[in-house]
C-alpha cells in the first residue's frame, strides 16, 4: 500500500525588496527537495512580504513590493502572494507571521471538510479526540498541511545576530513549524547550526538544499544596479523589471529612506534597556 504524503504549504517572509528570480527560484528548489524524498507533496507557497514599519533601509513602500510580487507570480500555479503582513501598521515578528498563517490554513481545512464530506469529517473528529485525550494535549490533525518557512542561509544565519530574534521564537519556528533553508554562495549553514546549541537541538528541523547552480542574485544587487542606471534585464522578471521602470523605483534618495532609524526588532531591545 502507498504512503500517504505529507501535505507541504512552504512561507517566504522577507522585504522582495524588489523581487526576484532566485526568490522565485527557492521556492521551486524547495519544492523539488522535499518532493523527491517520495514522502512529500508541496501544495502551495506563500509570499509574504514585511510591512513598512520594518523600517530597514532602502525599503520602498509596500505596495509597490506587493504589485512586483504580485506581478512576478502571476505566471505560476502554486505560488501566491498575500498581503496580510505587509498591511500591519506596526512591524510583525515573524513567528506571528508563521502562526497568523497556519491558523489560516487549519480553518480554510475545517471548513473545506465541513463543506464536503459532514460525516467522514465527524468520524475523524472522533477518532481524533480519542487519540488526543490518550496522548499529549498538544496532538495535531494527521490530515493537515504542514507549513515550513522557506528562507536563504543568510535568514538562518541571521539568528545568531545580537537581539535581533527572540530565543522562543526561533525554537518555535524550528521546532514547532520547521526550515527549508536555500544555501547560497560562500555559506556554510551546517556549520552554522552546529555552532547554535538551539539549532542543532531542532536540526532534523532543518532542511539543508543544494543550490548546486550558483546564483548569487540578491536584492541589494539589483538596487545598485537600478539607482547607477545599469540593465538588471534577466535578473528580475520582465513584468517587476517594466514596473520599476514605468514607477521610477530605486534611486539613491530611495536608498537612503530609514538610514537614521533603528531596524524594528532592534528597537524593541533598545526599548527594554532604556
Amino acid at each position: 500500500m502507498e504512503q500517504k504524503k505529507t501535505r507541504v504549504v512552504l512561507l517566504a517572509c522577507g522585504s522582495f525588496n524588489p523581487i526576484t528570480n532566485m526568490h522565485l527560484r527557492m521556492f521551486e528548489l524547495a519544492r523539488d527537495y522535499l518532493e523527491d524524498t517520495g514522502r512529500y507533496h508541496v501544495e502551495k507557497g506563500i509570499i509574504s512580504p514585511v510591512g513598512d514599519a520594518y523600517k530597514k533601509k532602502g525599503l520602498i513602500e509596500a505596495c509597490h513590493r506587493l504589485k512586483m510580487a504580485k506581478l512576478a507570480t502571476e505566471d505560476s500555479s502554486w505560488i501566491i502572494v498575500d498581503d496580510w503582513e505587509s498591511q500591519q501598521p506596526e512591524w510583525v515578528e515573524t513567528a506571528k507571521v508563521i502562526r497568523h498563517y497556519h491558523e489560516e490554513l487549519s480553518v480554510k481545512e475545517n471548513h473545506d471538510e465541513a463543506d464536503t464530506v459532514k460525516s467522514v469529517k465527524r468520524r475523524r473528529l472522533e477518532e481524533n479526540e480519542d487519540v488526543c485525550q490518550s496522548s499529549s494535549s498538544d496532538c495535531k490533525r494527521s490530515d493537515g498541511p504542514e507549513l515550513k518557512l522557506l528562507c536563504g542561509a543568510d535568514v538562518l544565519e541571521s539568528f545568531g545576530v545580537p537581539n535581533l530574534w527572540k530565543p522562543e521564537d526561533i525554537a518555535e519556528i524550528v521546532g514547532r513549524y520547521g526550515v527549508l533553508c536555500i544555501t547560497r554562495c560562500n555559506s556554510d549553514p551546517e556549520k552554522f547550526i552546529y555552532h547554535s546549541d538551539l539549532l542543532y537541538k531542532h536540526r532534523k528541523n532543518i532542511h539543508i538544499v543544494r543550490e548546486w547552480v550558483n546564483n548569487d542574485i540578491s536584492a541589494t544587487h539589483v538596487r545598485r544596479a537600478l539607482r547607477r542606471g545599469q540593465s538588471v534585464r534577466y535578473l528580475l522578471p520582465d513584468s517587476v523589471v517594466d514596473y520599476i521602470k514605468e514607477q521610477g523605483l530605486y534611486s539613491v534618495e530611495t536608498e537612503k529612506k530609514n538610514a537614521d532609524v533603528i531596524l524594528a526588532p532592534l528597537q524593541r531591545y533598545s526599548k527594554n534597556t532604556d
